[in-house]
């Protein structure tokens, strides 16, 4: 079955998230072992699936989308069971109950992979991120809920501004620049997709020897101020492309391990909140 081969394949032992707990307007659609775990099967509504939808945000975009198109008998694939977007409070919002029901209705089953999904593996966040930006994955780093959730590679940009010419077109638009260090790439890079820009992450690239970030969410603001203090006193530069943008990639890639499995794929686009950077 399906969920059990995503389980084998993803779900490794040592692996925590923490999502159920805060989702209350759809708490009673949750199975009893997503309320348990955070993750796998968050909504068992098909018993059987013949096409898998795979996106990175439910929001009410993505599931209108699939009721629109009429689909029975599917799953939606999701990086994250929640809703994200800075400009809210708190930036992490709900399902859709309503939208969810109709999805009940329909037979279409909701499946999430955070954690599992970032922890290095070829279906990763970093690594596919690393992969659309044309960058050789020299190792995995950065300890996150029992896995490892960012790369370290070379790339063949010669400068910041290169890479980051490179990281526009990769996602699709802009991408933001914090040049807090030598514009000239010497070494390695660090590649962290989604909300890297954390101080462990930061001494992680120091122990490393690396002086330039790849991530999603970069805004310096109140949250942040401290990190993006502590990466000027040291030089590190740092780029951002989105919560979105920077974990899409991981997404699109998994439509290929449905359809290996014989089973139509497609993945909905959502988009970016420019904010992030």
């Amino acid at each position: 079955m399906l969920y059990d081969r995503l389980e084998n394949d993803f779900i490794l032992s040592g692996l925590t998230d923490d999502w159920a707990n805060y989702m209350t307007p759809v708490y009673d659609f949750l199975t009893e072992n997503f309320k348990e775990r955070s993750m796998g099967l968050v909504c068992d509504f098909a018993e059987e699936i013949t096409k898998v939808y795979s996106a990175v945000f439910p929001t009410d975009k993505i599931l209108q989308h699939i009721i629109d198109r009429g689909t029975t008998d599917a799953m939606l694939f999701l990086h994250h069971p929640s809703i994200w977007d800075i400009r809210t409070t708190p930036p992490f919002t709900q399902m859709n109950p309503a939208l969810v029901r109709k999805l009940q209705e329909r037979r279409v089953s909701i499946y999430n992979l955070h954690v599992p999904l970032d922890n290095y593996s070829d279906y990763s966040t970093s690594k596919t991120l690393a992969d659309a930006l044309g960058i050789e994955v020299v190792k995995p780093f950065v300890r996150y809920r029992g896995g490892l959730a960012g790369v370290i590679g070379k790339t063949k940009c010669k400068t910041v501004e290169e890479l980051n010419a490179v990281f526009s077109k990769a996602v699709g638009h802009s991408t933001k620049l914090y040049l807090y260090g030598d514009s000239k790439i010497d070494g390695n890079i660090g590649i962290v997709a989604g909300g890297g820009n954390g101080m462990e992450t930061v001494a992680e690239l120091l122990e490393n020897n690396v002086k330039v970030l790849i991530t999603g969410i970069t805004v310096n603001n109140h949250f942040s101020s401290e990190v993006h203090r502590f990466e000027k006193e040291n030089g590190i530069n740092v780029l951002g492309g989105t919560h979105y943008s920077t974990e899409k990639f991981a997404c699109i890639k998994m439509c290929s391990y449905f359809e290996s499995l014989g089973l139509e794929s497609e993945f909905l686009h959502g988009e970016p909140v420019m904010e992030d950077m």
